[in-house]
């Protein structure tokens, strides 16, 4: 049977009647999330990637605490480019793995937890009161002792800025611009790693790295206008908000899944003329051909 880890990311969650940007609600957002969240099988853990305020302040935080607390599977959380250390470590002070190694409240969160055949390692790419991302020496060093502790354990890494540019230019300016080099030499290292999931994008965008695939994973409210052409503004568009579902079997192989949130027509089955020959099989008609565009015509 598979096993869970829900991502959320870029909640950017303000003081309780506030809106982003004067328009988004994303409390609002975030509530139907986890309403979402927890229609599901239960999964093993959730983990939110980053930018969970939206100034990091500390009535920012006691609110994202109040709409999280509906989950009951563990919760885990890492700071991104609009949070604050501190004020995180201070309002989820029960949550132990923020000050894995850390000596102050402001040093880097860094974690490893187990969540059963499979690792949540996360990496810190904040840099304080710059929106880009940078990984430093001292962090990846601490990174690698983490890596290290259980280097055949598949793994997940999780950081908050992607380390891979997109072809959107006007975020390919705010990714992870210091230390991408020295991370793709270090998860090379470790082929245990299945994935290195991101948020900061707002979109769902994956690449290769390494020998791994990265991913940014949508936010529960706004997007990042999908522009491959360099002459527009950046700007956010309201498409349908999301989460990625990340699945592990006992082999140790990540499979994930996008889903949106918001409430859509279905359940529909499928015609009477489609049918499955085997559980695996994929589906054949009866009497008709799939066109070489997948449509079903006459055969």
């Amino acid at each position: 049977m598979s096993k869970f880890l829900v991502q959320l990311s870029d909640t950017h969650i303000r003081v309780p009647g506030a809106l982003a940007y004067g328009r988004v609600d994303t409390a609002g957002f975030l509530a139907r999330a986890v309403a979402q969240v927890r229609a599901l099988p239960q999964p093993d853990a959730v983990i939110v990637t980053g930018d969970l305020t939206d100034f990091g302040r500390a009535e920012e935080y006691a609110h994202l605490r109040s709409l999280l607390a509906p989950l009951t599977c563990p919760v885990y959380l890492m700071p991104g480019n609009h949070d604050d250390r501190a004020q995180l470590r201070l309002a989820f002070a029960e949550h132990r793995y923020l000050r894995q190694g850390a000596a102050g409240d402001s040093d880097p969160i860094q974690y490893a937890v187990d969540l059963g055949g499979l690792r949540l390692v996360a990496a810190d790419s904040v840099v304080p009161r710059a929106t880009h991302g940078a990984l430093d020496e001292p962090r990846l060093a601490q990174l690698e002792r983490l890596l290290a502790a259980s280097p055949g354990t598949p793994t997940i890494l999780a950081m908050h800025h992607p380390p891979f540019r997109t072809g959107i230019d006007q975020m390919d300016e705010i990714v992870l611009l210091e230390g991408a080099e020295a991370l793709a030499e270090l998860v090379a290292r470790y082929p245990s790693i299945e994935r290195i999931i991101c948020g900061h994008l707002h979109r769902s965008i994956q690449a290769r790295f390494a020998h791994t695939i990265a991913m940014t994973a949508p936010s529960t409210a706004h997007q990042v206008q999908l522009d491959l052409t360099s002459q527009t503004e950046p700007a956010f568009v309201m498409e349908p908000p999301g989460y990625l579902i990340h699945a592990w079997s006992e082999d140790g192989r990540v499979v994930t899944h996008q889903a949106a949130i918001g409430t859509f027509a279905g359940r529909i089955r499928f015609p009477r003329t489609v049918h499955w020959t085997s559980k695996s099989a994929r589906p054949r008609s009866r009497g008709r051909e799939p066109n070489s565009c997948g449509a079903l015509s006459d055969a």
